[in-house]
């Protein structure tokens, strides 16, 4: 199946959309799965899995990206995930504010009552991955992969092109770096 999928995604790049509409059919269970994922702790929010896969699926199309298999387009279409679900939440909250998004500090957000019950906590890591990846990209990779992309230490070393231990190490620098950014 890798392989068919690997063919897919190049006969795709080369203009072939039949093949693109057989690639979506066959990885759409994996992209909701990683949707649902993202999503599972937040059921009271009216962004549902199918919607951030397809808002997904439509900012790929839009993109020149070089699809090296499976692991490499899933890495890709996650991240896609992650800033549907950012502008989804920054919309909501400018919604409920009137159009003037009401500035907090963190340690007063955990309080603050969230209507769409992602908001804060993906906002705020939203914004400690940016600050992150100024400073240290490849572990902004490494946390938004798992995080955002529910992505196993092997996946991702696959996708970033390095072994499994310096995903660990990545991981546990990110993961300090930004438990300290976000307290």
């Amino acid at each position: 199946m890798s392989n068919q999928i690997t063919q897919l995604l190049h006969r795709w790049q080369q203009g072939d959309l039949q093949a693109r509409e057989h690639l979506f059919d066959a990885l759409y269970a994996d992209l909701m799965l990683v949707a649902r994922n993202r999503l599972a702790n937040h059921t009271a929010g009216t962004l549902q899995p199918a919607a951030l896969v397809n808002e997904s699926l439509l900012r790929l199309l839009g993109t020149q990206a070089d699809y090296h298999d499976r692991t490499h387009f899933i890495a890709v279409a996650a991240l896609k995930m992650r800033s549907v679900l950012v502008d989804h939440l920054r919309a909501r909250s400018a919604e409920k504010r009137g159009g003037n998004a009401e500035q907090l500090t963190l340690s007063h957000a955990e309080g603050a009552a969230d209507d769409n019950g992602i908001g804060y906590e993906v906002l705020a890591l939203h914004q400690a991955l940016n600050q992150l990846s100024e400073l240290e990209p490849r572990a902004a990779s490494t946390i938004e992969l798992t995080y955002f992309g529910g992505m196993s230490r092997d996946e991702i070393a696959m996708v970033l092109g390095i072994s499994a231990p310096t995903v660990d190490r990545d991981l546990r620098f990110a993961r300090a770096w930004l438990n300290r950014q976000l307290l």
